[in-house]
């Protein structure tokens, strides 16, 4: 199985490729320029590196969110479009917990963060152990003060992940001093990580049907929130 992996949900665009369970490549830019720019162009350029052709692929995977609004949707339109055309299965897999997998090297609990703006995250828990990820949570949008009182509560290492790991840290570190910030090759979202979410999910029989695959913001756009407040 050739998979192919994308992560655009936050400002850095990704896309990994898997031969199996076995990373051929990843291609990784956070320049500050469009996923609609860089993406496909990424992955045609890491399928010829990787020496291999678009038709040869047979699974494509995306992170379906939450995350930025127009990264999300960028990632998920050429996900699904590549596999609508070849007729290949499509994986959408939470970013939170893609996130998880570059820290699974580590024995601990995992807190995968990522800003939401209004003194919020969108957070995720997983615990560690001889590299099995465990969920402790769903995928939420929280309060920095109300996810502050869930990790006091927690003994041993707290690794954070995403791009709202250094605003965590920042807030937080004084109050949690269990709480680890990564080096940065680990801190940001990854195709890679989405890659080893998908492979996951394959393995237990997920027959990724793109058709029904659609974005999980979590919570509603500014727009769509002043809409229904003008309804009221």
């Amino acid at each position: 199985m050739l998979l192919l992996a994308f992560e655009t949900s936050a400002k850095a665009a990704s896309a990994a490729l898997f031969d199996g369970e076995i990373l051929l490549g990843e291609s990784y830019q956070n320049t500050g320029l469009t996923h609609s720019q860089t993406l496909m162009v990424m992955a045609e350029d890491l399928l010829k590196q990787c020496g291999h052709a678009p038709q040869e692929v047979t699974a494509v995977a995306v992170a379906e969110g939450p995350g930025s609004f127009t990264g999300v949707r960028i990632g998920m339109a050429a996900a699904k479009g590549f596999a609508w055309g070849k007729e290949i299965p499509c994986y959408g897999v939470s970013t939170l917990e893609s996130m998880a997998y570059h820290l699974s090297v580590w024995d601990g609990t995992v807190c995968c963060v990522m800003d939401a703006r209004r003194n919020q995250v969108y957070n995720a828990l997983f615990s560690v152990k001889n590299g099995d990820i465990t969920r402790l949570c769903p995928d939420r949008a929280i309060a920095l003060a109300d996810l502050s009182r869930e990790l006091s509560d927690i003994s041993g290492p707290i690794f954070l992940v995403g791009d709202g790991a250094n605003l965590c840290h920042r807030t937080l570190a004084g109050e949690i001093p269990n709480l680890i910030l990564p080096a940065e090759h680990r801190l940001h979202q990854r195709a890679t990580g989405v890659g080893l979410a998908a492979l996951k999910k394959i393995a237990t029989g997920d027959t990724g049907n793109g058709e029904t695959l659609v974005p999980n913001y979590l919570r509603l756009s500014q727009a769509e929130r002043e809409r229904m407040e003008r309804m009221k």
